[in-house]
């Protein structure tokens, strides 16, 4: 096996990680079903600080991290820190309030509306077939809004939050590293300020009794910073069309567990929605197959 290949595998394992620890977070954060959505919000920003400022020092980037503090790059990552944090938000509700199937939903038509982001903000060609595709999952989702009676505003805002905040990170020279620490590092007073003010209320579930949920929060921290930095080691390995089809490896790691861990409802009308998605989906993973098989084999 050349070296290559090697670091492809690693790519491929790493990448593989990184998505399915995301898949599973759904359970991890089912064990917090006592907690309020905001404080493990908190408990995952503040822990997630301590850690990754560890990282950046032990990296030396504390330079890069001055850099990204000031001038335009700050303001960007303001701008994404707040898109990131409402997306965890969202995310935890989903979770806690039994709703997995259309987080998973939110996350199958990220990619979509990426592309359309970049259609409409980068000026990017919009192709016939990622016309296509945006079209099956703009006629799944209303289908779904019919189905539900609302419009399926979790998936909706995790895909447009999640999709904006990608765009911000792709227009902001910062590494993934550093900006993530910027990003929890702006987060982190109002994490600090509503954890003062749960405990000055009596509210906080935080060493108020349990020993087992103290330690998960305590944890969120890191399992926020870990598969970033399993998903940076991938996509230094691995061409982004390998990363595509690997993103598609969370939500559907979720949707299995909320149809058969948590018996979550599925109707044959939500079935279709979905199918009208998933048909999208194979359309840009199609496309994504062709651009891969257009690249040079590597030396």
């Amino acid at each position: 096996m050349s070296d290559s290949q090697r670091e492809r595998r690693k790519g491929l394992l790493a990448g593989a990680a990184a998505y399915g620890m995301w898949g599973l977070f759904p359970i991890y954060f089912k064990a917090l079903a006592s907690v309020p959505p905001l404080e493990i919000l908190a408990h995952r920003v503040a822990w997630a600080v301590l850690l990754l400022l560890v990282l950046v020092r032990s990296r030396e980037q504390m330079a890069s991290l001055r850099a990204a503090l000031r001038g335009r790059s700050l303001l960007l990552l303001a701008a994404s820190s707040l898109m990131i944090g409402l997306n965890w938000l969202v995310y935890l509700w989903s979770i806690l309030t039994d709703r997995i199937l259309e987080a998973s939903l939110g996350y199958f038509i990220t990619p979509l509306v990426s592309v359309l982001l970049g259609v409409l903000v980068l000026r990017e060609p919009l192709e016939r077939p990622l016309l296509i595709a945006t079209g099956l999952a703009g006629f799944g989702v209303a289908w779904m809004t019919l189905q539900l009676g609302r419009p399926p505003w979790i998936a909706l805002a995790l895909a447009l939050l999640f999709g904006g905040y990608g765009l911000l990170r792709k227009v902001v020279s910062v590494g993934a590293v550093v900006g993530l620490t910027v990003e929890t590092l702006l987060l982190l007073p109002l994490a600090l300020g509503y954890i003062a003010w749960s405990r000055a209320s009596g509210r906080l579930a935080f060493l108020s009794g349990s020993g087992s949920r103290d330690a998960l929060l305590v944890l969120s921290g890191p399992l926020t910073a870990l598969p970033l930095l399993l998903f940076v080691g991938a996509a230094r390995r691995l061409p982004l069309s390998s990363l595509g089809f690997l993103q598609y490896l969370s939500p559907s790691i979720s949707f299995l567990i909320a149809v058969f861990l948590y018996r979550e409802p599925l109707s044959l009308g939500r079935l279709l929605a979905f199918l009208c998605i998933w048909s999208g989906v194979a359309i840009l993973l199609a496309r994504q197959l062709r651009e891969a098989r257009a690249l040079p084999p590597p030396e």
